[in-house]
């Protein structure tokens, strides 16, 4: 089962959110119809950068080490994502 690992930034605050999901468009929209009570004020999100894995075991483990990361860390990876 593939699952992704991504990396939305508001365009409201410019902060990031990061999460896992199996399509992550379809989570792109939830979190910008207001969906998810932790990012409904900070809508509008643009997704920034994704990467799929083959388990949701090794999704968990990137999201949970990414989530460590600087703010600044987190910026310069949406600078070099290709979309």
């Amino acid at each position: 089962m593939n699952c992704a690992v991504y990396l939305i930034q508001s365009l409201k605050d410019n902060g990031f959110y990061i999460g896992i999901s199996q399509n992550p468009q379809q989570r792109l929209n939830e979190h910008n119809a207001g969906k998810l009570r932790i990012t409904a004020g900070r809508r509008p999100f643009e997704l920034v950068w994704c990467k799929f894995y083959n388990t949701i075991a090794e999704a968990r483990r990137h999201e949970k080490w990414l989530k460590k990361k600087s703010k600044k860390y987190k910026e310069r990876l949406a600078e070099v994502a290709q979309w």
